[in-house]
């Protein structure tokens, strides 16, 4: 008995993903994951602008010589814009598994997890000009 079935007096349900050895079972979970990517990439149009703002971004990082500071910056919300779409994604995908009904509480959960998003996005925008409004400047 594990200890959250020592807590809750009960046994966890199994789910589909516990067969297999581990290493089948991390195979599997990567395979599932590059699947998401893939999907994301493909069927969401704002997934490819952030692709190509990344690639941008890194470009104008190699352009401009930027800092080892200013790549982790680059690296970190690069990535954190990237897995908020993935998960706003998964959020509008299980509202419309649940509801094709237009409601109030379904609008709710699809504009709070796209403006999760967009805060990234926003707080990208501003480092991107701090990082590199000055290199710019610098070249007039």
């Amino acid at each position: 008995m594990g200890l959250l079935d020592k807590f809750f007096k009960t046994k966890s349900p199994k789910r589909n993903k516990d067969t297999g050895t581990a290493l089948e079972r991390y195979n599997k979970s990567f395979h599932h994951a590059i699947d998401g990517i893939i999907y994301v990439t493909k069927y969401e149009h704002n997934m490819v602008i952030i692709i190509s703002a990344t690639i941008l971004a890194c470009a104008f990082g190699f352009i401009f010589n930027i800092s080892l500071n200013e790549w982790l910056f680059i690296i970190l919300i690069c990535g954190a814009i990237s897995a908020c779409e993935m998960m706003n994604s998964a959020v509008e995908a299980t509202v419309d598994l649940v509801t094709t009904e237009i409601h109030p509480l379904a609008k709710i959960a699809k504009d709070t997890a796209s403006s999760a998003t967009l805060v990234l996005c926003i707080t990208a925008l501003i480092g991107g000009i701090v990082i590199f409004l000055p290199k710019i400047l610098a070249l007039f």
